[in-house]
């Protein structure tokens, strides 16, 4: 695929709030290649719990 498309689709994926799992795995494996990755379902969870406060509430009033 052209790095144009795949910046389209990063793009349009983070507009909608669905994070980038291979960016985070090529992250993983260049900048901490010691700890090992988190499976593609506990990365959307970890990424929903960040974005929405998880197990604090995310109360927004």
């Amino acid at each position: 695929m052209s790095r144009f498309l795949v910046t389209l689709r990063q793009m349009a994926r983070m507009m909608v709030g669905i994070p980038d799992y291979d960016a985070y795995l090529r992250h993983m494996a260049s900048h901490h290649p010691d700890h090992p990755a988190m499976d593609r379902n506990a990365f959307f969870r970890e990424r929903q719990d960040a974005r929405y406060e998880g197990a604090s509430g995310g109360k927004c009033c």
